[in-house]
């Protein structure tokens, strides 16, 4: 079968031919129907060899959606020709976090070995994949797979960051995205069907900035020197109740961290490798919270899910065939893409 590989360190991404892999004992394959392009797997591919811990060839795709194929021994209430999306972060199904249905924070996949598709594990970057678990999969009924893939990623993350500040986000309350990506412009509008929050969204492009508007963002500003005053002026000077930091390199944590109010919420969603100063003298903004959080639990992509079908979630996307791939993964790498990418084997 055809592939996306990342094969050496420092080397783009490229298209192989492999072995098209057997499903053991209670494992799934799927024919994939679609698979996301992501700037996580930009990160790692731009990791230097020493900090590299993800196995090569490395099959890309950590985004995955297709229709059962075959199915391992043992498996049971799954069939064949099922349309699923794939739950990316594998954990041991046995821990508390795990039998909570958040893999995302397995006490023992390091311990274990445990990786997810596409990061660590092959990925649905090619035109078959196996899924570990049955647990792995949530079905995708009627929706369309090309445009809804992303959401187990692009939805998820900041579907599963906005859900730990929705007490911070009532009426009369303000929400300010960094970053109008791929996973901002859905965090935009996740927080208009979740929250009574207005919202604000912050980028340096000016398509970025008119997609933001597109998806229902009340105000769209650049992100340059001065925008922490508007966002001031905005609040009455009090400044935001919860900022979701979608870039999170210095300039944007700085930002964040200068209009975020007392007792509100910096959320830091991004793979920039800014940092902060915390403590009692770092902000003049008392009892605010700074949280990294990842991913998303199994239970939240249902949600996510749910959220496509009942609010018309909607994913930018910019489709490619899996021999563009490559391409896809140029334009990401040049930020010429506004939303989404999403590889069609």
């Amino acid at each position: 079968m055809k592939a996306l590989q990342y094969r050496s360190i420092g080397s783009a991404p490229e298209i192989v031919e492999i072995d098209t892999p057997e499903p053991g004992p209670g494992q799934i394959r799927l024919k994939v129907t679609a698979a996301g392009v992501c700037h996580s797997d930009e990160y790692i591919m731009s990791l230097p060899e020493d900090q590299y811990i993800y196995g090569l060839p490395l099959t890309l795709g950590h985004e995955g959606a297709g229709t059962v194929d075959m199915i391992g021994e043992g498996v049971k209430h799954i069939e064949e020709g099922q349309s699923m999306a794939i739950y990316g972060p594998w954990g041991c199904g046995l821990c508390y976090e795990c039998s909570s249905g958040r893999e995302n924070y397995c006490r023992n996949a390091a311990k274990y070995g445990i990786a997810p598709p596409g990061l660590g594990a092959p990925g649905a970057m090619a035109e078959y994949i196996i899924v570990d678990s049955a647990r792995h999969l949530v079905p995708l009924g009627d929706l369309d797979p090309v445009q809804n893939v992303s959401l187990t990623d692009a939805g998820l993350t900041p579907y599963h960051a906005i859900k730990g500040s929705l007490e911070k986000l009532p009426s009369g309350s303000t929400a300010v995205v960094i970053g109008v990506g791929g996973l901002g412009h859905v965090a935009i509008q996740i927080l208009r069907s979740l929250t009574a929050a207005t919202v604000v969204a912050l980028d340096i492009d000016p398509a970025k900035l008119d997609l933001a508007t597109s998806v229902g963002a009340q105000y769209a500003f650049p992100s340059e020197h001065g925008t922490v005053d508007i966002i001031k002026d905005l609040t009455r000077g009090l400044g935001v109740d919860a900022v979701f930091d979608f870039v999170t390199n210095q300039a944007t944590l700085d930002m964040g961290q200068a209009m975020v109010r007392s007792q509100g919420d910096q959320v830091l969603v991004g793979v920039g490798s800014g940092t902060l100063k915390v403590g009692l003298t770092a902000t003049a903004s008392w009892e605010t919270s700074i949280r990294a959080p990842y991913w998303g639990s199994r239970t939240e992509l249902f949600e996510v899910l749910d959220l496509a079908r009942d609010e018309g979630l909607n994913v930018h996307t910019e489709v490619f065939s899996l021999e563009d791939a490559p391409a896809a993964y140029e334009k990401l790498k040049s930020n010429q893409l506004v939303g989404r990418a999403v590889v069609v084997p």
